[in-house]
C-alpha cells in the first residue's frame, strides 16, 4: 500500500484527483513537479522531481530534512538538532531526520513562466503517518475544525500590498553571499504620492500585465490591481473564498509574483518597510466572515437596522481582546512593527470602526448584507497566510464562547482609550507566550516552537551593531 492508503490520507475524491494529475503531466509533455511546503514563515520549501517519478511521489510523499521544520528567517537552524530529542524533546527530529511531504493532488497547477514544469502544495507528515504539529496548513484546518464544530465555515478576502523596483544589481558576487546575502540594488518603477492615478497605474502597466497574466494562468481569484500611494508600491485584491483556498491562493501570489517579477528584471518584495528613502509600508488587510455551514448564510450580517451580527460582535471582542498577542502571526517580522503609527493608515490599537481606515478592525456592510465581514488592518505581506487565518479564527471564536463585547465603535481611532498593539516583534512574542487561549488552541508544542524560531531572529538583530549606532556615538565618544 501506499504512504496515503496506508494511514488514510486520502479519500475516493482525492484518489481519482491524483490520478489525474499523473495523467496530466504525460499528456502534456510536463517535465517537472515541484513538490511545495509552506514553512513556518510562510516561504514555500520543497524539491523538484522529474515527470516519471511523479507517480510515486503522488503515493509515498517524499522525505524532507527535519531541520527545514526548525529554520528562523536568515535559514540558520534554530535548534541542536544532534543532542539528544533534537533539542526540543522530539525523537523524531534528532540528527536531523526525515519527515514527508504529501503532495495535495487539488492543488496541481502547471507554472505559465515555466511551463514544463507541474506545481503542488504539500502537507507535512511524520513517517508513521501523524501530522507533524508545527506545519502551518495543519494549524489551519485545525482551526476549520474547530469552526464545523460550532457549525460555521470561515470566509476570507485577501488585500496584500507590496513594492515592485526594477533590478538593477542582483548582488552576485561571491563577497555578497551570505546568511543571509546582500541585498539587490533596486530602482523605483514609480515616485508615489499620486494614489490611484490612472497615469502612475499606466507607468506600471508592463509589469503589471506580466504579474497578471501570470496569475489568471493559474486561476488565482483576480479582482484588482491598484497603484498605492508609495513610490513603486501596488495592491492586488482576490475574491473571497472558503480560508483554506484563500490561503493557498496567497502563498502561490507571493511565490509567483516574486519569480515572474525576477525572470523579466524587476525585484518583488513582500517586506513591510523596504529601506529605501521616501517609500511606504506596506500593509495587508484580511476580511473575514463565518457562514453558517447549514445554509451557506452570512453569520455577521446583522438585523432590525444592525448592521452587525450578535455572532460577528462577538468574534470581533475575541479579536480585539487577544489582539496583543494575535501580533505574533498577522505581523511576525521585526520589520512589520515600523508600520504601527498613529494618524496614519495603519492601527496603532485595538479599536474598531464602522468603515474607517484607522481602526484595527474595519466593519463593512449593511443590515442583510450578505457580504457583511470584517476587515483586520493590522497585518503585514509577509506574514504567513495559515497562521495569520488560524489566529484571526481561533480568537474569533474564543470570542463567541466567551460572548465578548467588543463596546462601542471608534470614531477617532488614534485618541480612543484601548490596549496600544505591540511597538516590537518581542513584545508581540511576549504576549502570545501568556496566552492561555493560543497556547489551548494550537497546542504548547506549536507555541513554544514558534516562540524559539522567532526570538532567534530578534536575538541575531540585537547582535548587529546598526548604522544609527555607528553614526550616534563612533564619533561622540
Amino acid at each position: 500500500m501506499s504512504f496515503a492508503d496506508r494511514h488514510g490520507l486520502r479519500d475516493e475524491v482525492a484518489r481519482a484527483q491524483a490520478q489525474e494529475v499523473v495523467r496530466r503531466i504525460e499528456a502534456e509533455g510536463i517535465g517537472v513537479l515541484r513538490l511545495s511546503w509552506p514553512d513556518a514563515h510562510g516561504i514555500l520549501r520543497g524539491k523538484t522531481v522529474v515527470a516519471a517519478d511523479a507517480a510515486r511521489a503522488l503515493r509515498d510523499g517524499i522525505a524532507m530534512t527535519t531541520t527545514m521544520l526548525l529554520k528562523d528567517s536568515a535559514h540558520r537552524t534554530a535548534w541542536p538538532v544532534f543532542t539528544a530529542g533534537a533539542g526540543m524533546g522530539m525523537r523524531e527530529m534528532q540528527g536531523a531526520a526525515d519527515f514527508l511531504i504529501l503532495p495535495d493532488p487539488a492543488s496541481f497547477r502547471v507554472l505559465p513562466w515555466a511551463p514544463h514544469t507541474g506545481w503542488m502544495l504539500c502537507d507535512a507528515y511524520f513517517a508513521d503517518g501523524r501530522p507533524v504539529p508545527f506545519s502551518a496548513r495543519h494549524q489551519l484546518r485545525r482551526a476549520l475544525d474547530r469552526a464545523a464544530a460550532l457549525g460555521f465555515s470561515y470566509v476570507t478576502g485577501v488585500e496584500l500590498e507590496f513594492h515592485l523596483f526594477r533590478l538593477l544589481d542582483p548582488k552576485l558576487a561571491p563577497e555578497d553571499a551570505g546568511q543571509p546575502g546582500t541585498p539587490p540594488e533596486v530602482a523605483l518603477l514609480s515616485q508615489g504620492y499620486n494614489y490611484l492615478t490612472e497615469s502612475r497605474y499606466d507607468a506600471l502597466d508592463p509589469v503589471l500585465e506580466i504579474l497578471r497574466h501570470a496569475l489568471e494562468s493559474l486561476d488565482l481569484p483576480l479582482r484588482s490591481m491598484e497603484v498605492e500611494y508609495g513610490p513603486s508600491q501596488v495592491e492586488f485584491t482576490f475574491d473571497a473564498q472558503e480560508a483554506m483556498a484563500s490561503a493557498d491562493a496567497a502563498i502561490l501570489f507571493r511565490s509567483a509574483v516574486k519569480q515572474v517579477a525576477r525572470r523579466h528584471g524587476y525585484h518583488a518584495t513582500f517586506m513591510c518597510r523596504p529601506r529605501i528613502p521616501n517609500v511606504m509600508s506596506s500593509g495587508w488587510h484580511l476580511h473575514q466572515s463565518l457562514a453558517h455551514a447549514s445554509s451557506g448564510r452570512n453569520a455577521f450580517a446583522g438585523e432590525g437596522g444592525e448592521p452587525l451580527s450578535g455572532t460577528a460582535r462577538h468574534f470581533l471582542g475575541g479579536l480585539l481582546h487577544h489582539a496583543r498577542a494575535a501580533a505574533a502571526f498577522s505581523t511576525p517580522t521585526i520589520n512589520g512593527y515600523r508600520r504601527y503609527r498613529p494618524l496614519s493608515l495603519a492601527p496603532d490599537r485595538a479599536v474598531w470602526g464602522i468603515d474607517n481606515r484607522g481602526v484595527m478592525v474595519r466593519a463593512l456592510g449593511q443590515p442583510g448584507d450578505r457580504a457583511t465581514r470584517l476587515e483586520n488592518r493590522v497585518g503585514e505581506p509577509a506574514a504567513n497566510p495559515y497562521l495569520y487565518m488560524a489566529s484571526q479564527l481561533h480568537f474569533g471564536l474564543d470570542g463567541i464562547e466567551a460572548a465578548r463585547d467588543p463596546g462601542p465603535p471608534a470614531d477617532t481611532p488614534y485618541e480612543t482609550e484601548a490596549p496600544l498593539l505591540p511597538r516590537s516583534l518581542a513584545e508581540a512574542l511576549d504576549a502570545l507566550d501568556r496566552s492561555g487561549t493560543a497556547r489551548e488552541a494550537f497546542g504548547e508544542g506549536f507555541i513554544d516552537w514558534f516562540l524559539r524560531i522567532k526570538r532567534a531572529e530578534i536575538a541575531r538583530f540585537e547582535a548587529e551593531v546598526s548604522e544609527w549606532e555607528q553614526r550616534e556615538y563612533f564619533e561622540l565618544f
